[in-house]
């Protein structure tokens, strides 16, 4: 199955609001600097102010008290002397008096001196943490500069990856139209812009693009190419595979999605590539796509995808061990035919390759299909109005039927009568023989057709 997407790559791509968010951004930036350099100088002018207030006020109170001591111990000397001078010895009680006024002088010395030393530290202190605040400025000086810088590498990073995708829309674009011209109809040659070395790894970073427009173009760009067999290898090669496992697990976006998902079923055409796609966790994103979305046409491309694994006998018990089969048959909940046609060709892909197997003896017991509950589904849709539904129905209805442990619950739940009808009306001959043969080859279908009296 291919999905293709037709490019078109818009002029005006919103790489104008990735610009607004980073002047945004710098503006916050440096309204934050700002602040915090009017709280710092508000700081540093506040504690300068109030150590300075404190050393006055140290300084005056020193010296009114240094003063005040000194007249009152000068008068006291004074009076000590004349008293000296009048007596021939000095009394007990005046040695006393003479010590205290020397211990009060030392005691407020020491004091003094103390206070001015524990001012000296605060300003230390000031001194530090000023410091500190120089580094911190310069530091946030750096990141704006940084910033800055960055911003403007990535304005010209977006104008160029801008210009080089509207360039390679142009010729995409040019291709198409010369081909058109010369009557090769409407298909772009894209994979001739590779083999002229266009940027197929600029392209898959656009995938990464924070911009929808950018990435949306991208995945349409890829999602074109790879429906071309040639550029399906070199897609893979250049981690395209894993970009777009990638974008369809993470993507909101339901165009993102849907793109992704019929890049991914591209790719999945191919054996080598279901099994890298199986081994990135591909069917687990394939089915909780499936149980989320809900635009018929990302169904249809998650179903075409899980539609092509089914064709690989190596990965019967990975789709049915991870889900893959239910994934399938819950998407018939969408009503939309296109998505039912998908559903149908993965049933048909898995019944055959079980079928296979039961030839060749390498798996016995019921079809997984079966113990699935996809029996009932098949039963329904097996005369469904839409052609291509019924006969995806009708080929697995004949791969089921031809191995024997299946019979009685087709029997049981009215298959064989499917396969009855198959083989009289069918408007493929090829599918009318193989449901008769099938019907004769099996014992379990002639015991119940000889019952029910049918003639067929």
């Amino acid at each position: 199955m291919k999905e293709e997407s037709m490019v078109k790559v818009k002029e005006e791509i919103d790489y104008k609001s990735l610009c607004r968010r980073l002047d945004r951004e710098l503006d916050k930036l440096t309204m934050e600097y700002e602040r915090q350099q009017k709280v710092f100088e508000d700081d540093i002018e506040r504690l300068t102010t109030e150590a300075q207030h404190c050393i006055l006020e140290a300084q005056q109170n020193y010296s009114d008290s240094l003063e005040k001591e000194r007249l009152k111990y000068q008068k006291d000397y004074k009076e000590s002397i004349k008293r000296l001078e009048e007596k021939a010895f000095v009394p007990a009680e005046e040695v006393v008096i003479l010590k205290k006024i020397l211990q009060r002088e030392t005691l407020l010395r020491n004091a003094a001196e103390g206070e001015i030393n524990h001012l000296k530290n605060q300003m230390a202190e000031l001194k530090m943490l000023e410091a500190s605040r120089e580094s911190d400025i310069l530091k946030l000086r750096k990141m704006l500069e940084d910033e800055a810088h960055q911003k403007e590498k990535f304005k010209g990073e977006i104008a160029r990856l801008q210009s080089q995708l509207l360039q390679l829309g142009f010729e995409v674009g040019k291709t198409k139209q010369q081909q058109q011209a010369s009557g090769n109809g409407e298909k772009a040659s894209v994979a001739k812009l590779f083999e002229q070395g266009r940027g197929l790894q600029k392209i898959l970073s656009l995938l990464e693009a924070e911009a929808t427009d950018a990435r949306i173009n991208a995945v349409k760009i890829v999602a074109n190419l790879s429906s071309e067999e040639t550029n399906q290898k070199k897609i893979v090669e250049a981690g395209g595979l894993t970009s777009l496992l990638t974008l369809l697990k993470n993507s909101q976006d339901e165009t993102t999605q849907r793109v992704a998902a019929s890049a991914i079923a591209n790719l999945a055409m191919n054996e080598t590539n279901q099994d890298l796609i199986v081994a990135q966790g591909g069917i687990n994103i394939l089915s909780m796509t499936a149980a989320n979305a809900e635009d018929p046409q990302t169904l249809r491309m998650v179903a075409g995808a899980i539609a092509n694994l089914c064709g690989n006998d190596k990965l019967q018990i990975k789709l049915r061990g991870e889900d893959g089969i239910k994934a399938l048959l819950g998407m018939v909940r969408c009503r939309h035919p296109d998505v039912h046609i998908q559903i149908a060709r993965g049933i048909a892909n898995f019944a055959k390759c079980e079928s296979k197997a039961s030839t060749q003896g390498t798996q016995v017991g019921r079809s997984l299909l079966i113990e699935d509950g996809v029996l009932p589904w098949i039963v329904q849709n097996a005369n469904n109005e839409v052609s291509l539904v019924r006969r995806h129905i009708e080929l697995a209805l004949c791969h089921l039927a031809q191995h024997e442990a299946n019979a009685r619950d087709m029997i049981s739940g009215g298959a064989i009568l499917e396969l009855v009808r198959i083989s009289r009306d069918c408007s493929r001959e090829d599918i009318r023989i193989l449901a008769r043969r099938t019907l004769i080859s099996s014992p379990a279908f002639q015991a119940e057709i000889k019952r029910l009296k049918i003639d067929y």
